[in-house]
């Protein structure tokens, strides 16, 4: 936390007096695998987790210097787009249909065991979220035009669908969950889950008083809406990213703040929004942000106000360590690469 203020310091004041600040670069530690990482979970600075196509797994104990891989055993066709890591041996790992199931280990990824599957046809997992190492929620694509929300209270041991109401309809039947990333859902400490949808309609559901508001992001299209969303709970407030995916290189309408306030969410847009597409945006901390896309990686320093690309290299998903500072991005052909402030 501590390197990441420093920083913004060190870049506000060289914007000050030279209008220029040398850019954070993207240092990549694995690559060339016909394989599309979407789920990265990291757990400190030396512990990383990474999930995607073809049955696979990717996990490092030394900081990313290395990686071990492994293909899931009766899963090799299965793209696990999420994972939640706990510890070096600890994971759960979603597969998004066909089954859509849910695995975890407690073995560093040497057995796999089954904890949740759902066999309705049509059922598509999308994202999973973990406000601790016991409570977990887990969303799926719409059937019926009823949302999909299974919960655990055991970090994952066991799952339940979501009872508080009996269903959960959306609001339009071309309105759905983006599996892109595994982040359209954020679990808050203090409770409640949100969860921002895209495609005809783009809206943010909170699960915990089920109420929901229309997002101002692009919407109108099966590949259009929000991707992402992350809330920074000390001061209630959020941010969701999204745009077009099928023409990823469009700025506008594709990224929404907001306050969350006595259940209602109040929005702004950014001054100057991502360059781009972008399916994953985090918090680094209450100042500094990064959202990443298939058209490149964006970061913020004033609370996601303006946005500076940094990099034109497609990337899926970013995560930052839950104890500790360093970042963490992960996309296709198997490549996971580190921030390097």
């Amino acid at each position: 936390m501590r390197y990441l203020k420093i920083f913004s310091v060190i870049v506000s004041v060289l914007w000050m007096f030279t209008g220029k600040a040398q850019q954070p670069t993207i240092k990549i530690l694995e690559s060339g695998k016909r394989i599309s990482i979407r789920g990265l979970s990291v757990v400190t600075d030396k512990i990383i987790w990474a999930s995607g196509s073809g049955g696979s797994v990717a996990r490092s104990v030394d900081g990313g210097n290395t990686f071990t891989w492994m293909k899931v055993p009766g899963y090799e066709k299965n793209d696990f787009r999420d994972i939640e890591a706990f510890d070096e041996n600890t994971a759960i790992i979603m597969g998004i249909t066909t089954p859509a199931v849910v695995l975890k280990t407690k073995d560093g990824g040497a057995n796999w065991t089954k904890v949740f599957e759902d066999t309705t046809k049509g059922a598509f997992f999308d994202a999973m979220d973990f406000a601790d190492s016991k409570n977990g929620t887990l969303i799926g694509d719409p059937i019926a035009e009823y949302m999909f929300i299974a919960e655990t209270y055991d970090g994952g041991e066991t799952w339940k669908p979501f009872h508080k109401l009996e269903k959960i309809p959306m609001h339009a039947k071309d309105e759905a969950f983006f599996a892109s990333s595994g982040t359209n859902l954020k679990m808050i400490r203090s409770g409640g889950t949100f969860i921002a949808s895209g495609g005809k309609e783009a809206n943010i559901y909170s699960v915990n008083d089920i109420s929901d508001q229309p997002i101002p992001i692009m919407k109108g299209a099966t590949s259009t809406g929000a991707n992402s969303i992350d809330y920074f709970e000390s001061k209630k407030k959020g941010i969701i990213v999204g745009g077009d995916f099928a023409k990823d290189t469009i700025s506008n309408n594709n990224c929404a703040l907001f306050k969350y306030e006595k259940e209602k969410f109040i929005f702004t847009i950014p001054q100057t929004p991502p360059h781009g597409y972008r399916s994953c945006v985090i918090y680094m901390d209450e100042k500094n942000l990064i959202t990443c896309g298939t058209s490149g990686i964006d970061i913020s320093i004033d609370g996601g106000n303006n946005w500076e690309l940094i990099s034109k290299e497609s990337y899926h998903v970013c995560q930052k360590a839950k104890k500790g500072n360093a970042v963490f991005l992960a996309g296709s052909n198997g490549r996971i690469a580190k921030l390097v402030l």
